[in-house]
């Protein structure tokens, strides 16, 4: 039964008449003041409720959300089913396909782009950028060329971001060609534009050409000059690595951990100790924490250069340790003649709940080569696919063969 109103109390029918509506303008301060995702589907539910669920911006709004507390389910559910059907928002399409290829779904992300350009919907400056880091995420550059063509016919041809982003797809996925007919006709360029078209050309071995590329950029950051830095150093020029540091230095650049890693890599290329030592020195008198990433390079360093005894100060002095960490220690012991303490530290890894990989065990067997210990040897080949699933590889299986190359020999030995 409906109560009649004119039989309501004169104050629940004040109450009634007063009650403020909740509009879009309630939505979007809730939105904007939104502290978790709890609390983001209170407020969706809400709008839903109001019938304000096709709004762009709320929509777009949510979306949004959704991506900041990693909620791509959500997202994709509120997407699919509200999306608004007249002039749905171009901005909402771009999310999606951001959101999908940060979350490891680029083919997800490039269907969604099919989907928007048969709808009608127009790409804006940014759709393309993000739809050709999917193709790069993907590894398809004939649909990045495809797309690199829309943008062109959408009047996008001059756009710099877009210009970077096209760059680095064709370099990763071997199109060199391409990506420096997208750099020559560039009417602009920016210090991004420069620095991908270095680290590409350093990627393909043309390391000439990237340091031709490299002396014309106007102004050279810290990343310019690590590009080339690096590149001099993996590619066995260790001499032109240090050159282009003092350079460097001179210029008034501080480098950053990456450019001290690569001079690490070349100090030990060199297998100059001391230069190694002073990158250390250098490190510690400018402040730089010896993380991960640096320690390790340490590590790696001081075993080449003939130093176990610094190399295990690094690795003692470090509080955070990768597998990478390990490694490197585990195999300067092993290359070192201590295969022993190899494999007295493979056991304090597992006890710290570090997880091994495939490097891992090519120390570990090569420590067991050093010390002839066949047994020892056939046991941790079984262990790391029995307790790890580590598939062996051809080191793995030339460790093996090794071992039984000395259990021959010793046989031979002790028969004659």
């Amino acid at each position: 039964m409906v109560a009649c109103l004119s039989c309501a109390s004169p104050d629940a029918v004040f109450r009634r008449n007063k009650q403020p509506r909740f509009g879009y303008g309630d939505a979007l301060t809730l939105l904007q003041n939104c502290a978790d995702f709890k609390q983001l589907k209170q407020i969706h539910a809400r709008i839903i409720r109001n019938d304000l669920s096709h709004h762009p911006l709320l929509f777009t709004k949510v979306l949004r959300l959704c991506s900041s507390y990693a909620k791509m389910d959500y997202a994709t559910l509120v997407f699919h089913n509200q999306l608004p059907t007249t002039h749905p928002p171009t901005m909402a399409w771009n999310l999606m396909i951001r959101f999908h290829t940060l979350n490891g779904s680029s083919r997800q992300a490039i269907i969604l782009y099919n989907h928007m350009i048969c709808r009608g919907v127009a790409p804006d400056k940014f759709t393309f950028p993000f739809v050709v880091k999917a193709c790069l995420a993907s590894s398809s550059p004939d649909k990045g060329k495809e797309v690199h063509t829309l943008a062109i016919k959408s009047g996008f041809s001059h756009d710099i971001f877009l210009h970077n982003t096209l760059m680095d797809l064709y370099f990763k996925c071997g199109e060199s060609l391409y990506a420096r007919k997208v750099f020559d006709k560039m009417r602009a360029r920016n210090i991004v534009s420069w620095t991908t078209m270095t680290t590409g050309l350093v990627a393909c071995g043309e390391l000439d050409a990237a340091r031709a590329l490299f002396e014309q950029i106007p102004i050279k950051n810290v990343v310019s000059w690590t590009t080339m830095i690096s590149g001099y150093a993996r590619n066995r020029r260790p001499y032109e690595a240090f050159e282009l540091f003092w350079r460097m230095q001179l210029d008034n650049v501080m480098p950053n951990e990456f450019t001290l890693v690569s001079l690490l890599v070349a100090c030990a290329e060199l297998g100059s100790l001391r230069l190694g030592r002073w990158i250390h020195d250098f490190a510690l008198k400018n402040g730089f924490e010896f993380g991960v990433f640096l320690g390790t390079a340490l590590i790696d360093m001081y075993s080449k250069c003939g130093s176990l005894e610094d190399a295990n100060q690094v690795f003692d002095s470090m509080q955070v340790k990768s597998t990478a960490t390990w490694n490197s220690m585990i195999t300067s012991l092993g290359v070192h003649g201590r295969g022993e303490e190899a494999l007295d530290l493979f056991a304090k890894m597992e006890m710290s709940n570090t997880h091994p990989d495939a490097i891992t065990f090519v120390g570990v067997l090569c420590a067991c080569v050093r010390t002839s210990n066949v047994a020892e040897g056939q046991r941790y080949f079984k262990y790391m696919s029995e307790c790890y699933g580590i598939t062996p590889n051809a080191e793995h299986y030339a460790c093996l063969i090794e071992l039984y190359s000395l259990h021959d020999n010793i046989l031979d030995e002790v028969s004659n």
